[in-house]
């Protein structure tokens, strides 16, 4: 049984595997909705908000990387996990660019689906599932608070999506200390994404934290040994 019951959003045009999902997820205490395509699926978010959505790649007409990417380009940030026929390295790079949060390569036991759910819902909380609770971190003008997942600052107030919050989360509670891919990954609980995704997250991140994310002031490459966090005004 999972540790909270989610709203759990189902986009796959395999009707035999949508049904498999629907059941098991139910099973372990989700409440579930499904889709069988990219317009079903918005329509399903439309009329209610969901905690997570499992999405296929390959669908007809627009495709499961083409649907996350127009959500998130609209503003959307409902945690997604990918599901695809295709699990080499440069397939989940692709998803992670587009906006997923995590990814799971067909076939795939139902046990790891539902340790990667519950890994993606704890990350969209970050907050309450530290020990110790972590303050307002102040990124020039802009301010990012943990327990409300918000980044406010001059364009106003926006969220971050499970992944990007956990990666900041992780590297303001070691500001200032150079972390590694390796330590990174495993913060985030996807420690088998490889060192490009977590080049990915980094640079969507500094989409949302950087006026430049060219030239960041905040987000730190470290030539050959990781990423750094400075906060600051």
């Amino acid at each position: 049984m999972p540790e909270t019951a989610a709203d759990i959003l189902v986009v796959d045009d395999d009707a035999r595997l949508r049904g498999l999902l629907q059941r098991f997820l139910s099973e372990q205490g989700h409440r579930v909705a499904v889709a069988a395509d990219a317009p079903s699926a918005r329509a399903a978010l439309a009329a209610m908000a969901f905690d997570l959505m499992v999405v296929d790649v390959m669908m007809p007409g627009e495709s499961g990387l083409e649907l996350v990417e127009s959500l998130r380009r609209a503003g959307d940030e409902t945690p997604v996990l990918m599901l695809t026929a295709r699990g080499d390295p440069d397939d989940r790079v692709a998803g992670f660019e587009h906006g997923a949060d995590d990814y799971l390569a067909k076939p795939f036991d139902p046990r790891e689906l539902a340790l990667r759910i519950r890994t993606i819902l704890r990350r969209a909380q970050p907050a309450a599932a530290a020990a110790v609770p972590l303050g307002p971190i102040q990124l020039g003008e802009r301010w990012y608070d943990p327990e409300r997942n918000e980044l406010r600052g001059p364009e106003g107030v926006q969220r971050l999506t499970g992944g990007e919050a956990a990666l900041l989360t992780a590297l303001a509670r070691r500001a200032g200390e150079v972390l590694s891919r390796e330590e990174i990954a495993a913060a985030l609980g996807t420690p088998e994404a490889g060192e490009r995704s977590v080049d990915v997250q980094v640079t969507r991140l500094r989409r949302k934290i950087e006026a430049d994310p060219r030239e960041p002031r905040f987000l730190h490459t470290i030539r050959h040994r990781g990423y750094v966090l400075r906060p600051g005004p």
